[in-house]
């Protein structure tokens, strides 16, 4: 019969081995009532003379995910026993301790297992010491113990690298000393039973750890400097290397040292802050989540369009095993696309990611049509064409008209009303957005627009069939831009305003990008191209107030048809087949004449004050969409800006990041910038009521 040693830990014994079961679904997360119970499990089994061995397993789908990271920077995180504690305790053990693993044992569920005496695991298991993805390096003596037993080398690879290997492996480097079918617990006490004689148990922090094979130097260069775990496979290097240099005690306390000023850190912070928001945007507030892994209704898809971005959107569903049909209006610009889509697969081929077979393998799954009566029998159609409202209509007339009932029907606009497009067709309820980001077979993430009338289940179709194909969905709401880019519209504006004030369009995205973003805005705009924002401008001019400051820098560069890398020029000058932006005198004139235009004085203009208005334009407007319902939860902006728009996922999405900057300070530089500027910078409701009832996240 199993005894409760805490909520989180049962207690059985098995003829002479006491069993102690982890039971804290759903990845028996090390929290502070798990820590609690397998330390009074070990307690009570040597206390008893009966007992002769110990099996420490986990139920459910796993032995453990490794620490509860909720609980990080919480008082429940250093709750006694520690981690450290627990294990320590196990290595002192006479008595035999074995871990039998099942599913994963991942982080500390590794560490875990590394402090008993011998490991077992389940055929299929993964083993690993992922910490270095959120930002960490192992706090529970990974960095000191797995050299020492599998050597610095392949410690090394597993803990900077952050991948978990799988059984054949595990067995190979020593990290198990068995891998064994189920059932593991019959399996576990065997080999319990088998070394309750020993006189002796190995201890791994008892070895020493030679740095043999190990180069480390090799390894620090080898760190990209923009990787958002850069710091922390630094630290993970310098605590594998510490492990050959130091006694096993001072190695425990440099881990743990370094480990310390990790998760007090912003950059963990943020990483964690993201995983969780990543996790949590699939998931459709009010709906049942149901189970994984069923069958999706999508069997078929149909691509309007093979331009770079339908060609981009075929491929990703090719990826995934779906069959798609891909149709355009003439031959040549379907032979266009498939070529570019086979070159796309040749290049990926060339990294050595995929072979010949498997290119040929998602080829077959595309076929080419210049016939729309061909979306006949597909499950879900995806338009790719000109970002145009009445082209857009003019393309669901024939959707609704070709495509079978209960065919799904979305667009992949990036900024149209979506319920404009519905209402042209019979079945508004199955038109929904896709918006993809380019290029679509690489970005992972996707806007999923829900329209006034997109049915429930259309919504949880989209969203699934989002996951699917690799793509982190975020659910969002009709208005002008969606979320992400509604918001570049207040970040674009500070970076035209700060030009016509004084900064030049390297110091603005010189700024931007030494802030952390992949590119700044001024390149970006080059890149996507001026043209298709100059066209957004002028159909809204007649919405825009006119006692608002507007500047005309970037429609004076279009008048000259600077539509950026395309042509060229655009804020920037490109030299032919290069795409390296590089500085242009005949800029500077248009900001300059924009600027005596405007009466504007121009002025020295610092880095600081750049990264300011633009990260604050963002989160003004993003407190906006969070009180409009356009978004679910406040997280999905971080989801959108991260993964879509180059946001430094060190800094966890402009959300978060006011919310490190604290939200009364950010109300307050706002209203400043108000009684400086204009009301562009009219504080979002939202966050006054935040601040005013003294809260500290959004």
């Amino acid at each position: 019969m199993d005894i409760s040693l805490s909520s989180t830990v049962r207690y059985a014994v098995q003829d002479n081995v006491a069993v102690i079961k982890l039971d804290n679904p759903p990845v028996n997360g090390l929290g502070d009532t798990v820590r609690a119970g397998v330390h009074a499990g070990v307690e009570r089994a040597l206390a008893d003379t009966g007992i002769k061995a110990i099996v420490l397993i986990g139920e459910g789908k796993a032995f453990s995910g490794g620490a509860d990271i909720r609980q990080f920077n919480t008082p429940a995180a250093n709750a006694q026993p520690m981690l450290k504690d627990v294990i320590a305790y196990i290595e002192s053990s006479s008595k035999p301790v074995v871990a039998a693993i099942h599913g994963f044992a991942l982080g500390g569920g590794l560490e875990l297992a590394l402090g008993c005496h011998y490991r077992i695991a389940q055929q299929g298991a993964l083993l690993g010491l992922p910490e270095v993805n959120l930002g960490l390096i192992p706090g529970g003596g990974g960095t000191q113990r797995l050299p020492r037993l599998v050597g610095a080398a392949r410690a090394l690879a597993m803990i900077q690298g952050g991948k978990p290997v799988k059984t054949d492996a595990a067995l190979e480097m020593g990290l198990v000393d068995a891998v064994v079918e189920a059932p593991l617990l019959e399996a576990a006490l065997a080999f319990a039973q088998a070394r309750i004689s020993h006189a002796e148990h190995p201890v791994i922090g008892r070895r020493s750890a030679s740095a043999e094979g190990a180069d480390f130097n090799a390894a620090r260069s080898s760190v990209r400097p923009k990787a958002r775990n850069a710091l922390a496979q630094g630290v993970a290097i310098d605590c594998v290397e510490a492990a050959t240099r130091l006694p096993f005690a001072e190695g425990l306390l440099e881990e743990r040292r370094r480990f310390e000023e990790l998760v007090a850190g912003n950059v963990s912070k943020s990483l964690r802050h993201l995983f969780f928001a990543e996790k949590e945007a699939p998931r459709v507030v009010g709906a049942s989540r149901g189970k994984p892994g069923g069958d999706s209704p999508i069997k078929r898809v149909g691509i309007l369009g093979a331009g770079t971005m339908g060609g981009g959107i075929a491929m990703a569903c090719a990826n995934a095993g779906f069959p798609v049909v891909l149709c355009e209006r003439e031959q040549a610009a379907l032979d266009r696309g498939l070529a570019l889509i086979r070159k796309n697969y040749e290049i990926t081929a060339a990294k050595g990611k995929l072979s010949e077979a498997d290119i040929e393998k998602r080829l077959a799954l595309i076929s080419p049509s210049l016939d729309t009566n061909d979306f006949a029998d597909v499950d879900l159609v995806i338009e790719a064409v000109f970002e145009d409202m009445a082209v857009k209509q003019e393309v669901f007339r024939m959707l609704d008209s070709t495509c079978k009932p209960g065919a799904i029907l979305a667009t992949n606009t990036s900024r149209l009303n979506i319920d404009e497009i519905a209402a042209i067709t019979g079945r508004p309820e199955s038109v929904i957005g896709l918006h993809f980001f380019s290029p679509a077979n690489v970005m992972k993430l996707l806007e999923v627009v829900r329209g006034d009338r997109t049915a429930a289940d259309v919504i949880s179709v989209s969203m699934d069939f989002a996951q699917r194909i690799g793509k982190i969905p975020v659910l969002v709401g009709v208005c002008e831009g969606f979320v992400g880019n509604r918001m570049l519209t207040g970040y674009w504006r500070e970076a035209g305003f700060l030009l016509e004030e004084g900064a030049s369009p390297q110091q603005v995205d010189g700024a931007l990008t030494r802030f952390g973003m992949a590119m700044g805005p001024l390149a970006m705009a080059d890149m996507a191209g001026m043209d298709i924002n100059w066209a957004t401008r002028k159909r809204l001019a007649p919405t825009r107030p006119a006692h608002l400051r507007y500047s005309k820098v970037a429609d004076r560069i279009c008048e000259r048809g600077r539509f950026g890398q395309k042509t060229g020029a655009g804020y920037y000058r490109y030299e032919a087949g290069s795409r390296t932006p590089l500085p242009d005198p005949v800029v500077d004139e248009i900001i300059l004449e924009c600027a005596r235009e405007a009466g504007i004085e121009r002025r020295e203009i610092s880095d600081e004050e750049i990264v300011e208005r633009c990260m604050l334009a963002l989160a003004n407007e993003g407190a906006q969409i969070i009180d409009e319902g356009i978004v679910q939860r406040a997280s999905d902006i971080d989801v959108v800006y991260v993964n879509g728009y180059g946001f430094p996922a060190t800094r966890g999405g402009p959300m978060f990041y006011a919310q490190t900057l604290g939200l009364e300070s950010v109300l307050e530089k706002i209203r400043n910038l108000q009684s400086r500027h204009d009301d562009h910078w009219k504080p979002a409701a939202l966050l006054e009521r935040l601040v005013a009832g003294g809260a500290k996240t959004f």
